[in-house]
């Protein structure tokens, strides 16, 4: 487990949720990789206007940690909920992949309930 990764993650959904783009910048590398089912894009412009789209807060339930990977279970502000993997690389996210459910998210990642984060 790494409480950095953890850490990372935790500010970067703040940032996101404060609308504190400068914050969600400092928090992701330059390439970062933003994707889900629909689509995918990379690059900080892109994390930019990803984030402008997002609507409401995202609260973070359990989270999954292992050797750099970190996925967050997610509620959103309409009672949708899903979950996101990060990869995080000295403390900066360089990838960030939506998922349906907390399952797809774990399967896609390898990760099982042994890396949950007590």
């Amino acid at each position: 487990m790494s409480t950095s990764e953890i850490a990372t993650v935790l500010a970067w959904h703040d940032a996101l949720n404060e609308r504190n783009i400068d914050t969600l910048v400092q928090l992701s590398s330059d390439d970062i990789e933003i994707g889900s089912a629909s689509g995918a894009a990379q690059g900080l412009a892109a994390l930019q206007d990803w984030a402008a789209t997002v609507e409401g807060a995202v609260t973070v339930g359990r989270l999954y940690v292992h050797d750099g990977v970190v996925v967050a279970e997610q509620t959103f502000d309409n009672g949708a909920v899903g979950a996101s993997a990060f990869r995080v690389v000295h403390d900066q996210v360089t990838s960030v992949f939506g998922h349906p459910d907390l399952e797809s998210a774990l399967r896609a990642t390898d990760l099982t309930e042994d890396d949950l984060d007590a």
